[in-house]
Formats: C-alpha cells, structure tokens, sequence
C-alpha cells in the first residue's frame, strides 16, 4: 500500500517558531515600557519637591496677571481715558475755530487748571489705548502749529489698526515731510497710508498725493500707475472724479 510523506509538518514547525519569536518580541515590548514607566516614576518621584515649586510657581505668576490686570492696568486705562476727555475739548474747538487756533491747541497739548494735555497724558499713561491715542491728538496738533519736528516725532510714536486711524496718522506724517520739502519721505509715507487699509476714503486720498509726489519728483511712470489704481478701483471717491486728467498729465509729461 502506498503512503505518502507529509510535507507540511515542517511548515508547521516553522509557523510554530514564528509566534513563538512574535510573542517573544511583544513581552519584549511591554518590558520596555514598563522599565519605561518604573524610569518616570522614579524621576518624577526624585524630583516630586521641584515640580511642586514650579508649579506654585506658575501659579503665583498667573495670579500676579491677573491682579496686575485688574488692579493696575485696568484703572490706569479708565484714568487715562478720562484724562483725555479734557485735551480733547480743545483739539476739537481748534477744528472749527476761525482764529486762535495756536492758543486752543496749545492748552490741548500742555493742559491747564491742574488738568492732564496731550503731552502730559503720552508720558504719564504710556502702555494704555488713551496714551497711544495722545501721541496722535499731539502729533496732529504739531502739524497744524507747524511744528513738523515734533509732529514727524509723536505721530511715529502711534500705533493703530485702525480703518481710518492707522492711515491718516501715516498720511499726516507724510504732510509733514512735504511741507519740510522732504518729497521722497512723503511719498514713502503716503504710499504707506494708502497700503494701510483698503477704503474708498483713505486709500484713493493718499494715492493721489502720492501721484502728486511723484511728478514733483519727475517720477513720471510711477505717477502714472498710482493715479491709474485711482481710476480702476476708487472711480466714486472724490479724487476718482477728475482722475482721468491726472493720468493723462502723468503720461503726456514723460
């Protein structure tokens, strides 16, 4: 009779020593993590008084925040902005006054009667939304005194997001380069401001002083293109009216 030999029993066999060696590996595995584990908790435990102060550490920190926050930082921002209420008051009568204007801005920006100026309110709540707005309100009044160093200095000293603010301070700055007949720096300033915020308000203004920069400058070209994105992308704001004039000038001059 005959028989047959069976060749998968060392298949078997061999299948055998794999799981064998698999499991081997596993237990390996978990050993590792558990000297692993016993590893940190032993650290922790060795450095247990460290992570403590750390910890009251950071605490404290959080908690000095919080106070500073609300004890500090808080009031002086209430203070500082009912300091400027009284500037104010004069910055803004000098805006429709017909004369007089120096005197008015003068007591914007030194004060009177004990009260806080612009100049006062800049130094002495430096940090605060009211301190940062002073050096504007400042600088502002500088310019209309013709005071353009000063000016130039408090109105770089502000800061601002703003959608009008933070361009018209930019712009500012730029007048009063021109008017210290520094045409380059005005037009660094003014192509600044109108890069600022997109508005059919500030934008399409600083543009076209820009432009009027750039022919002083017989920058003909450069002209050209600042009236032009007047005329593609502000055609209804007040210099997008007469636009197409300014770039004719622009292109004919070169």
């Amino acid at each position: 009779m005959a028989t047959y030999k069976k060749k998968y029993k060392a298949e078997d066999k061999k299948t055998e020593n794999q799981i064998d060696e698999s499991e081997f590996e596993t237990a390996g595995v978990l050993n590792t993590l558990e000297e692993t584990a016993s590893k940190s908790e032993q650290w922790i435990e060795k450095n247990s008084k460290a992570l403590f102060y750390a910890l009251i550490a950071i605490v404290v920190l959080f908690l000095a925040f919080l106070s500073y926050t609300k004890y500090i930082v808080d009031p002086n921002e209430t203070e500082a902005s009912n300091e400027l209420a009284f500037p104010r008051k004069y910055f803004n009568e000098a805006a429709t006054a017909g004369a007089g204007i120096d005197s008015l801005l003068t007591l914007g920006l030194e004060g009177a009667d004990g009260k806080y100026g612009f100049l006062d309110i800049a130094t002495s709540f430096s940090g605060t939304a009211a301190g940062n707005l002073a050096n504007y309100y400042a600088g502002v009044s500088y310019l209309k005194m013709k005071e353009y160093d000063k000016a130039i200095d408090y109105l770089s000293k502000f800061d601002s997001d703003d959608e009008i603010l933070g361009p018209v301070s930019l712009g500012a700055i730029g007048d009063a380069f021109a008017d210290i007949n520094q045409p380059e720096e005005a037009l660094n300033y003014y192509e600044e401001a109108a890069n600022k915020k997109n508005n059919d308000f500030t934008t399409p203004l600083f543009l076209f002083k820009a432009g009027q920069i750039a022919i002083e400058l017989k920058k003909f070209d450069k002209a050209e293109d600042l009236f032009t994105k007047v005329k593609e992308n502000h055609t209804k704001s007040d210099q997008g009216r007469e636009i197409e004039k300014y770039i004719a000038a622009a292109k004919y001059a070169q």
